[in-house]
């Protein structure tokens, strides 16, 4: 079988399509210039190898022949792993977006030569059904408007570039009054489903960010609905159907209001964040659900999606065409794989039914069931699970894997093992954080500058900003939880590509590509939350930690250049914007709690286990040997250790409580509001 260009590539969702009949271009110069030469139209397919509907498309439209010949004679053909290329993909979202389509995967977008888009759909069937056109009629119509009615195409491109423009060169600077980010923790609330939690209405994605919102509200007021609509969100996310109970890990969403029934693709930076967010609540709370879903999330990450020392990217949805299929099961099943073990019991806890609760089948969840029960049936449980574990590896078809090592995805798993190992004293998770930073820094690296991808040993694109703001936080955490200086440096010198390549001297705020970077239509800069937390509003807490550390106004002119860069953006998006109010708030609020003491002392660790066992999403902990220098302007600069024991210092506001050298006392304390923490000294 003859193959197209995609054959060269190294993305596994790019080569799903190298067989196809279609004459594909990748992203690039070439394809850009054929469009020119031949006087043709682009068709920019853009998705990504977890994607059940690009999936669809593949099979029906771009693997048919006489598709492919239409699409052959009429366009310059380019297919797009969004994953890989997150710039252009964010710009043709927006695009749609702007000419009445709400977005979403796969995208359909037609481009003049320009690559200004004047066509533009989502998902095209092989034949007319659902209310949606064949993708073979929509093709005939595109080329014959486009030949027919040039000036009309010319027009209409024209005015979608300037309302690109326009969206993408507002000045949004503004001033942002602290009283806000209590509104709008409010406003977040009133927007949340009391019964079963996350945003009203369906499909529900788990939105950590907004999440911590609530979170942070709770910790910062006392007032309890903040944290019932926390409590509800997480421990319905971990019973119902949108967690994998057999083999671990969250899927992408659901499609129903009840969390009931996933999207089954699994994505790393989902499960990323939502480990964050349970570790952080169950700093407080010390709910076993939780710390029960991030072992098991854990292991599942360790076991299914290690690319050497790092992480892959995603799983898809279907296998052979059928959403869902690994993770159904029947009754049959159960009772076959459970044969001997009491499979009663887990049927009733699981809700299995003989007649299914979902296409016959049966969608595991325990959300009719309190959690943990007694320790002989959670054992029970636990042996049943893994004998369908066992049982779905051997006897069905595993999903696909997407091998892609992406440095943002990657850079939040980070953060997430080496922050849930610290919490919850498991060195082994640190460790694997330890070794994926490494292999980050050596195999995805080009000097100081990150790539955005790794497969198979090639790189991808160069950085974007989000993978420079991921990797640096996941450094910093590093730094906090090992104490090794070199996580500093590093942060330091991702931080200085930042403001050196991506820094808009104008307005405020980090661009999405490097200033030396192939120029595209648009060069995006944003704050909004999508998929995952942006690139500006990350930094917000990057730059506040990197400030409190080193007393460098660099970071102080940086941090309040991306808030005020973005201020008037949050009245109009706010529940878009919750990694930008997390970060302010710990900007405002950031707790500096430094250690002084050898570090290998059981003592300085009994202080550092006090520190870890409080919700502090403010936090920053820094632990210094007696010998070891403050920045100049640090507040705990000149401190010793009191009567040569390991001593703790809680600094706030540039001034610091009395010392600690009791672990009891320094959990205690940390329990307490910041204004009620005492007088300081």
């Amino acid at each position: 079988m003859s193959t197209n260009r995609l054959a060269e590539e190294t993305s596994p969702y790019l080569l799903l399509h190298k067989d196809n009949p279609v004459q594909w271009y990748a992203w690039g110069e070439e394809a850009l210039q054929e469009a020119a030469a031949s006087g043709k139209p682009i068709l920019l397919s853009i998705g990504y190898s977890a994607c059940h509907w690009c999936h669809a498309m593949n099979k029906e439209s771009f693997s048919d022949a006489d598709t492919a010949a239409l699409m052959n004679d009429n366009f310059v053909n380019v297919k797009l792993d969004r994953e890989e290329r997150p710039d252009i993909d964010y710009l043709y979202q927006s695009a749609a977006q702007l000419m009445g389509y709400r977005g979403g995967w796969p995208l359909t977008i037609f481009l003049n030569s320009k690559a200004e888009p004047f066509f533009v759909g989502g998902f095209f069937p092989s034949e007319d059904r659902d209310n949606l056109p064949a993708f073979k009629h929509v093709l005939a119509d595109v080329a014959k408007i486009y030949r027919e009615q040039a000036e009309t195409v010319a027009q209409n491109a024209g005015k979608v570039n300037e309302a690109l423009t326009n969206q993408w060169s507002r000045d949004l600077r503004g001033s942002i009054d602290p009283r806000l980010i209590d509104a709008t923790a409010i406003h977040t609330a009133q927007r949340f489903d009391i019964f079963y939690g996350g945003l009203t209405g369906a499909p529900k994605f788990p939105q950590p960010a907004l999440i911590e919102v609530l979170w942070r509200g709770y910790l910062r007021s006392g007032a309890v609905p903040f944290a019932q609509l926390v409590q509800t969100t997480l421990d319905t996310i971990c019973l119902a159907g949108i967690y994998d109970h057999v083999g671990g890990g969250f899927h992408r969403y659901t499609i129903d209001e009840r969390w009931l029934i996933p999207h089954y693709e699994k994505m790393l930076s989902d499960n990323a964040a939502i480990i964050d967010i349970l570790t952080l609540v169950s700093q407080q709370n010390r709910m076993p659900l939780y710390r029960t879903r991030i072992d098991e999330t854990l292991s599942w990450v360790t076991r299914e999606m290690m690319v050497e020392d790092a992480f892959a990217t995603s799983i898809d949805a279907d296998v052979n065409g059928e959403e869902g299929a690994y993770y159904l099961w029947s009754e049959a099943e159960i009772d076959a794989a459970l044969a001997g073990t009491f499979s009663q019991r887990f049927k009733d806890v699981y809700n299995v039914r003989k007649e299914g609760n979902f296409n016959g089948r049966n969608i595991l969840h325990r959300s009719n069931t309190p959690f943990p029960f007694n320790d002989a049936d959670e054992a029970l449980l636990k042996r049943q699970r893994e004998l369908l574990l066992t049982a779905r590896a051997k006897n069905r078809t595993a999903p696909a894997r997407d091998d892609k090592v992406m440095a943002d995805w990657n850079g939040m798993m980070i953060a997430a093992f080496a922050n849930a190992g610290a919490v919850f004293s498991n060195p082994a998770w640190i460790q694997t954080a330890v070794k994926a930073f490494d292999f980050i820094v050596k195999e995805m690296s080009e000097g100081e500058r990150l790539v955005h991808s790794w497969c198979a040993g090639k790189r991808g694109h160069t950085g974007f900003a989000d993978d420079y703001a991921q990797m640096t936080r996941a450094a910093l955490t590093l730094l906090e939880v090992t104490g090794n200086d070199r996580f500093l440096d590093q942060a330091k010198a991702w931080t200085k590509i930042l403001n050196e390549q991506f820094w808009d001297e104008q307005s405020g705020g980090y661009f999405q590509t490097a200033a030396d970077d192939a120029p595209i239509l648009h060069r995006v800069r944003t704050v909004l939350d999508q998929a995952t937390p942006s690139a500006n509003s990350t930094m917000i807490g990057v730059l506040a930690r990197l400030l409190f550390l080193t007393g460098d106004t660099v970071y102080q002119e940086k941090v309040n250049g991306v808030i005020s860069g973005f201020a008037n953006e949050l009245p109009a998006s706010p529940l878009a914007m919750g990694t930008y109010l997390n970060g302010l708030e710990t900007l405002i609020a950031g707790l500096q709690i430094v250690i002084i003491g050898p570090k290998e002392s059981g003592k300085t660790q009994e202080l550092i286990a006090a520190v870890m066992g409080r919700s502090l999403p403010n936090r920053l902990l820094l632990v210094v040997g007696s010998s070891d220098t403050l920045p100049q302007n640090h507040p705990a600069l000149g401190k010793q250790m009191e009567n040569g024991q390991p001593t703790a210092y809680i600094c706030q506001h540039n001034t610091c409580m009395a010392p600690i050298t009791n672990a009891v006392t320094l959990s205690q304390v940390l329990q307490l509001p910041p204004q009620a923490q005492g007088r300081p000294q």
